[in-house]
């Protein structure tokens, strides 16, 4: 996934909510196709999403650069697990460690981790579920980072209901 998020500088959570709308719209991939541009990545049965981007630490990750950079990632997830909670209900919490581990496993061999697990489980150690009521799509929200000299990211991540242990 590119690190691009092209999102405008000072993006309201309201047209962050729109950009969550729009991705649960969008119809997934079929067959083996998958794209990855302008900060989203799809394939069969999945998107994810980029909706904002902090600033790279390669030159600076001293805590004063970096707290702040955290700080405002996690207040948009925030606004937005709470806007998306006022919607849906409260989401779940879904680990994504053990899908790391499944993903190692999988290099050696093993059974391929479904996306966009596989994807998520590098950038993050969880994230928020929501189930949208009337659909067979999930609604995860994170925030997660590649390395610690890459931006920090908020996520919001569409997928198939079957693929999320119960």
């Amino acid at each position: 996934m590119t690190t691009d998020s092209g999102d405008a500088p000072h993006e309201t959570h309201a047209a962050l909510l729109a950009r969550i709308d729009g991705l649960l719209a969008l119809p997934f991939p079929v067959g083996e196709e998958s794209s990855d541009d302008e900060g989203r990545s799809s394939g069969p049965g999945h998107h994810l999403l980029i909706l904002r981007a902090g600033e790279d630490f390669w030159d600076d990750r001293s805590p004063e650069t970096v707290e702040p950079a955290e700080q405002e990632i996690e207040a948009d997830f925030s606004a937005l697990a709470t806007a998306l909670s006022e919607r849906w209900g409260e989401p779940r919490t879904v680990d994504l460690w053990p899908w790391l581990e499944e993903d190692e496993e999988d290099e050696e061999g093993g059974e391929a981790v479904p996306e966009p697990l596989g994807q998520l489980c590098n950038l993050a150690g969880s994230m928020q579920v929501w189930q949208p009521p009337g659909g067979t799509r999930w609604l995860g929200l994170t925030v997660g980072q590649a390395d610690p000299e890459f931006p920090i990211w908020l996520l919001a991540a569409v997928g198939e209901t079957a693929i999320l242990p119960a």
